[in-house]
């Protein structure tokens, strides 16, 4: 069990931190706003982390596999969110009527922030590769990637017919 759960305590990690950092890469590096679903993407994949940082600190046992789990579980939440945003910019249903992209300047009054703030519409695809929207790579990631932690995280029958975690 051990080399599958550091397997899948190490995907746990790098997946939510990697895309955490293409879509900050995106925002800054490249001036593509988050819209109100993109924030929601985000916010479980920092959920994820914190289990996943702890998988790290704690002894081995059912408590780091807990964990490990709970991790994948944030990390799929965030690739079902993206699911659900990605149907949302191809126009397969309709979304929810949240825009955003405010950000406050030091000195500038929240008011001004608001005039002067980009919109960001939550069904418009702003990029897209293949012709997959970073929603829809969200969505492929995150959900093969918790599917993957979870079956290296799960028990197995140990030969004789006991169960054992491996």
């Amino acid at each position: 069990m051990t080399d599958r759960l550091s397997t899948a305590r190490l995907v746990a990690l790098i997946v939510p931190a990697a895309l955490l950092a293409g879509a900050y890469f995106f925002e800054y590096g490249m001036g593509l706003y988050p819209c109100e679903m993109c924030w929601w993407q985000r916010y479980a994949h920092f959920a994820a982390l914190v289990p996943a940082v702890l998988a790290f600190v704690v002894p081995l046992g059912p408590l780091r596999i807990g964990l490990v789990r709970l991790a994948a579980l944030g990390i799929l939440v965030s690739g079902l969110i993206g699911g659900f945003h990605a149907g949302v910019e191809y126009g397969w249903w309709e979304g929810f009527t949240q825009c955003t992209g405010l950000t406050i300047a030091e000195g500038q009054s929240a008011l001004d922030a608001i005039m002067g703030a980009p919109t960001v519409r939550c069904d418009e695809v702003q990029w897209s590769l293949f012709g997959i929207s970073m929603a829809g790579w969200n969505f492929l990631i995150s959900t093969a990637a918790a599917i993957v932690i979870l079956a290296l995280s799960r028990r197995r029958a140990a030969p004789g017919g006991l169960s054992r975690v491996g």
